[in-house]
Parts: structure tokens; sequence; C-alpha cells
């Protein structure tokens, strides 16, 4: 997926693995996120993952100790598009860490409804603050922001492409229900095309290896192909597609539900007619594991019953804790602000099985994904995306990666979009 680094100055992640392995032992793991940008989780080691949910566990019983970390620090909210959650659970994260927060909740009450570039917004906003968090409807612009700043930048979100930091909390949720992230059972349910938060999850899940993924939806939202790609590309994991919830619901370990976005559709019948493919009920939960969470990035429209919220295995409201701490734990981190008292645990010791697990390319799984422009691209390459930055700021160099070297596969930079030769 894109990285948040400046391409120009990337290496191939698979020639850089031995250092990192080097370079992150447990001693140094705690500060190794001071001044980077986390536009998806493949920005980070597995190393680093595991160390935001050591932090984060840490702060759940330290709160007092923790309070004052980012005395002195400013964060900016750029939320282009509305959100209740993520914005505040950025901006209380900061709060509670001691730190500040200016911003915005709309584009419409930005310079952006006079026409300013994302580009041109951050080299201001930048100017006065210390870490950005920034949501916005068009996949790639949290790489953009990257490109214009040195200032951290973190992904709240970009279209339907990645949101890393709901994905930490959907981790943190797993793992405080069984303990690990690997040898399960995942069900993905609902929109899955539009359904950025289910993409980053099945990436991220994918580097720890072992497991297996169940993708619900109707065929009018079934994962994208880059997506799919990645699972396969994963020895230890793999997946199956299906239109029928109740067929599958019994051999789950972990459900994921989402609802269908309307936001992201352009035909509205289309919308009315996928919306209430699947509600889940308290009556069809029974058919499930007794220990099956049921996980959901929230807002909810109809897709979970409220009869289902008192039941054990609810945990999407945990999952809206598991979020604010999360983010305490990356904000402190990329502004490189110690945790009072804090100690790696031995959970933060990546194991030799997962330090050298490679996909079907041979690149790390443990490592950062970094990827590169290549320059040597054809010019005549185009984003088909609609969605992606790059087809409405039209002043951005388009910029794409090599995916696959033997059948000449270029993908977009920004959105990460197959790209076409035009």
């Amino acid at each position: 997926m894109t990285n948040a680094m400046n391409a120009s100055s990337s290496s191939n992640s698979s020639s850089s693995s031995n250092s990192l392995h080097q370079t992150f032992s447990c001693s140094t793991i705690a500060n190794s996120l001071a001044g980077k940008s986390v536009v998806t989780l493949d920005d980070i080691s597995t190393a680093q993952i595991r160390m935001l949910l050591d932090k984060a566990r840490y702060i759940d019983s330290h709160r007092k100790e923790v309070a004052h970390t980012c005395d002195g620090r400013v964060l900016a909210t750029l939320f282009y598009e509305p959100s209740t959650r993520t914005r505040l659970s950025f901006e209380t994260a900061m709060l509670r860490l001691g730190g500040k927060v200016i911003g915005f909740a709309g584009a419409q009450l930005s310079s952006a409804s006079k026409g300013e570039t994302v580009n041109d917004t951050l080299k201001v906003v930048s100017n006065y603050v210390d870490v950005v968090a920034m949501r916005h409807p068009k996949e790639g612009a949290a790489f953009v922001a990257t490109q214009a700043v040195s200032t951290p930048i973190i992904n709240a979100g970009d279209g339907g492409h990645m949101h890393p930091t709901q994905t930490l909390a959907d981790l943190a949720t797993i793992l405080a229900r069984f303990g690990r992230l690997n040898n399960l059972t995942v069900g993905l349910c609902g929109d899955l095309t539009y359904g950025r938060t289910v993409h980053s999850l099945i990436e991220t899940l994918c580097r720890f290896g072992n497991v297996h993924f169940v993708l619900i939806s109707p065929d009018e939202l079934k994962t994208p192909q880059y997506v799919i790609d990645r699972i396969n590309a994963t020895e230890s994991c793999s997946y199956e597609e299906t239109r029928d919830l109740m067929e599958v619901i019994g051999n789950l370990d972990v459900l994921y539900m989402t609802r269908v976005q309307e936001e992201r559709f352009t035909d509205r019948e289309q919308y009315l007619r996928l919306r209430d493919t699947y509600i889940l009920t308290e009556e069809k939960l029974q058919k499930a594991k007794s220990h099956m969470p049921v996980l959901h990035p929230l807002p909810r429209i109809n897709e979970i019953a409220v009869d289902v919220d008192n039941d054990p295995r609810a945990a999407y409201f945990e999952q809206v804790k598991n979020g604010m701490l999360m983010r305490m734990a990356l904000e402190s981190s990329v502004l490189g602000d110690e945790l009072c008292g804090y100690e790696p645990t031995d959970f933060v010791n990546v194991t030799e099985d997962e330090l050298q697990s490679v996909d079907a390319h041979g690149i790390s799984l443990a490592d950062p994904r970094v990827h590169t422009t290549d320059e040597n691209a054809p010019e005549t390459l185009t984003c088909p995306n609609p969605r992606c930055i790059t087809n409405s700021e039209l002043t951005l160099k388009r910029k794409f990666y090599k995916a696959d070297s033997v059948r000449h596969e270029y993908r977009c930079m920004y959105c990460d979009e197959e790209a076409e030769n035009k």
C-alpha cells in the first residue's frame, strides 16, 4: 500500500529488512516512530504495531501518569468530511495527554471551499502545529499531505482507501478478546468495496499470518482486487467469498460488520437496494460461537439490531474506547514524547517466525512495506479511480509504482488502483 515516506528517498523494504530487524530491539522500539507519518499501517513494522498496542494497555491503567506527556503540543484535526467518533477520539487523545487541539470539521469550514488544495492547506497549518490528523473523501489525500510537509501526518481515513487508526482499535479489541492476532477465522460483512476499515484490517492481519478471511457481501460490494492480491500473496492466509452470512456465521471467531456507506455511492437507487442486505439480530447471533466478538467501526445504521447491544459478544463500543487509547499511543509516539514510567513488555518482542515471514514476492511481512515511484513508468499511464485525489486536484504529479515486474503491472502511488495505459 501507499507509504507516507517521501517516495524519492524510500528504499525497497526487502533490501532494508536486515537493518530494520537489528534496529528495532525492545530497548529502542518505544521511540522508533518519532517524526514519522502513518498513512497506512504498512508504513510501520509489526514490532511498532505491537509497541503501540503495548503502550495503549499501559495508558489505560496509568491515566494520571501520562496526563502531561504532550504538554505544549498542538494537534490539528483537518476533517474534510463528517465524523463523530474519529475526530473526537483524536482530539480527546491529545487533550488527555496534556496537549491542545485546533482544526475544522467540514470542508465547507475551511479554505477548501474556496478551492485551496490539500498541499497548500498543509503548508499553512504545519506552521501552527506539531502533528496533523486528516480525514478526506478523496483517496490518496493523506499521501499528498505527507509529500507537502515534514510534520507527522496521521491518516484518519482517505475515502474508501485506508483507515489505519481504526485498524489499531480493531487489533486492540481482538487482542483483548483472544490474546493473539493470528490463528483466527475472521468474517467481514457488508460493504467490502468502499469499506476502508475492512481493507486496512485485512492487510494488517495478513502481516501477522494464519488468518482465514470470510468475505461476506453482495456481488456489487465485493473486496477490491488489490486487497485480494494481498491475501493471495500471504502463504499462511486464505479467503472465501459468500453472499450468505448465516451459512458461515457458525464458523467464525470474529465477525466484523460494516454499514453500506451512502456517501460513497453515485447511484442512490443502488444504495437503497443494498443498504439492508445484512441485518444482524440477537436471534441470528445464537448460531454463532459463544466467544465470537462482533466488531463494527461505527456509525451503524440498522445492520446491527439494538437487541445485540446487551450480548457479551457485542464489542463495538469497546472498540471506541480502544480507539482513543491507540490514538493516545500513536500521537505521543510520532511526537517522540515518552510516556512516564512506560517500559515495553515481552509482547513487543517479535518472534523469529514473524521476523522471517515473507509474502509470495519475497517482501517481508514484518517490516514496513515501502513503495517507490518508478521514474521510468510509461508517461501514458493514468489512474482510472474517480475517487483518487489526482483526478480532482489536477496539478498533482501522477506517480506509479511497479506492482508486478513480470506482468508490468503498475499501481497508483496515491490510491493503489491498477493503472491504465491510455
